[in-house]
């Protein structure tokens, strides 16, 4: 992907495009995706980086949902088992099984969750990753050695998903431009056109770079802003109710010694009545989630110091040794684009089916929804555009698509095992440059070829794209990412053809945004 290459299409473009996608997260990557492989013209823009906001803040697993099982939410949980098996078929180098075990310190856990995971895997069916078992309190040491031991009893192991979100965002829109989709991030939507029949026909937009405007015609427009939905419904209806009723989960990261071994935890019942994981991940422990409503999106949003406190002090009734806010690498804070219900009485109790909305203008809307139904969300708005733009009928081709990178050989890849088939190529950088080989820090195992690479063939443009969301650097370890910055941002200008004053407004930004990731930064809820 190179991005000028990409704007010369924009700019050469003398017919309308089949479908404009307004928002490059997971949504908008798998609609370009589905609409590319059917054959459809596609322009996808972006007005910061791709997977800016909350497709790069996820738990990082793909599943069913225990939870919206427990709810009785049987199609959702259904549709989620199929699709989490579509991607490890699909993309085995970024998805792969994970045990899980729900520790048990009451009699009637192991009967009662036992039962729930049964029903789990029977859902499944033919995508099942694994059977659940229920375990003894040896087998639970065994497989969690770092798990609280008092009043233990034993547990229920069952089988999930995991992934790199934003490495999978990237991999769907390479997917996307390989069959001839054109995308571009750091380009605003900033109107929506319309015909004389007061129809949409397209939108206007302009480069964050250089401020270039431009129009792009279009048969369809597809809103897949996912937070930012309405503020996008409002440009063609300023009055549009809101459909988005934002909520907001954190995550705090921790040294890998917090949860040895290679299975995760599930605590099914907190006493907010959520769920949460304690998981690996890339060699060290994520845990969340909490569900808080806010008022409003934005791209960084702070930690409250509620749900740190809430996440350390869940984290310590199962851990044998109870983090501490001074162990804490990392805080991420993802927002949810749940859609609206009358009478739901808090934000977890919204459900996750995603909706599809035109509005009497045209513009079709797609929000709600997760990362793991992300295929069959595409397929549906896809089929929703063909009517909607009267465009050629064409069957969905991602069922059995294999995701840019498809390798199976992931276990020789080591740390660049998330580029797939593309590791070779980036390990090939250091050839040309054996400085390139070098990690970036010791606590992290970043190289300089990823750089290189995140540059030239990943659109990169900024270190927070480089340090958030192409390698993982931010979300893993704050202090450190900080720390990289220098270094990532001299290899960076030298790709992009920057002097030195960019090199330094560059770990300016990023250091001031980087400290948000900080627990120090949480602020008092209202």
């Amino acid at each position: 992907m190179n991005r000028d290459e990409m704007l010369t299409r924009v700019r050469e473009r003398d017919k309308p495009w089949d479908i404009v996608i307004i928002g490059g997260g997971a949504t908008g990557a798998g609609v370009a995706v589905d609409a590319a492989t059917r054959g459809f013209d596609v322009l996808l823009l972006e007005r910061e980086d791709f997977g800016k906001a909350t497709s790069s803040r996820s738990t990082k697993l793909v599943h069913g949902g225990v939870r919206y099982l427990e709810q009785g939410n049987i199609s959702l949980v259904m549709e989620a088992l199929k699709e989490r098996g579509l991607l490890l078929q699909n993309a085995p180098h970024l998805v792969h099984d994970l045990a899980f075990v729900v520790p048990n310190y009451s009699w009637w856990e192991a009967p009662f969750y036992g039962i729930g995971m049964k029903v789990y895997d029977l859902l499944a069916g033919k995508y099942g990753f694994g059977k659940s078992r229920i375990l003894s309190r040896e087998e639970t040491l065994e497989r969690l050695p770092t798990i609280q031991t008092e009043g233990l009893r034993g547990g229920v192991l069952y089988y999930d998903g995991q992934f790199d979100d934003s490495r999978l965002l990237i991999h769907l829109l390479m997917t996307a431009t390989e069959y001839r989709a054109t995308v571009v991030n750091y380009t605003a939507v900033t109107g929506i056109t319309k015909g004389d029949d007061g129809f949409v026909n397209g939108v206007t937009a302009v480069d964050g770079e250089t401020g270039e405007q431009f129009t792009a015609p279009a048969r369809v427009v597809i809103n897949a802003t996912g937070m930012f939905t309405d503020e996008i419904r409002r440009l063609c209806e300023p009055d549009a109710a809101a459909m988005v009723a934002p909520s907001q989960g954190i995550h705090l990261v921790f040294e890998r010694s917090f949860l040895r071994g290679e299975t995760a935890i599930m605590v099914p019942h907190t006493s907010d009545g959520r769920v949460m994981f304690a998981i690996p991940w890339h060699d060290h422990t994520v845990v969340g989630t909490t569900d808080t409503p806010i008022e409003a999106p934005s791209y960084e949003p702070l930690p409250f110091e509620q749900e740190i406190d809430f996440v350390l002090d869940t984290a310590s009734l199962y851990l044998s040794r109870p983090p501490k806010r001074s162990d804490i690498l990392s805080v991420y804070t993802g927002i949810r684009p749940l859609v609206k219900a009358n009478a739901a009485a808090k934000t977890s109790a919204l459900s996750r089916d995603h909706t599809i909305h035109v509005d009497g203008s045209g513009l079709l809307s797609i929000v709600g929804g997760k990362w793991t139904t992300y295929r069959r969300m595409a397929e549906d708005c896809v089929d929703h555009a063909i009517t909607l733009g009267n465009l050629p009928d064409a069957d969905c081709r991602t069922h059995h698509l294999r995701i840019h990178g498809y390798s199976e050989e992931v276990e020789t890849l080591t740390s660049l095992g998330v580029y797939g088939s593309d590791a070779n190529l980036v390990r090939g950088l250091t050839a040309e440059n054996p400085h390139l080989a070098h990690t970036l820090h010791p606590a992290l195992p970043y190289l300089g070829a990823e750089v290189v690479w995140a540059v030239r063939h990943e659109m990169a443009r900024t270190l927070d794209d480089v340090l958030a969301r192409r390698t993982r650097a931010l979300f893993l370890n704050s202090s450190a990412a900080i720390d990289m910055a220098p270094a990532v941002a001299s290899l960076m200008a030298a790709e992009l053809d920057q002097d030195q004053g960019w090199i330094d407004d560059q770990i300016e930004a990023f250091t001031a945004m980087a400290a948000k990731y900080q627990p120090d930064s949480a602020i008092k809820q209202q």
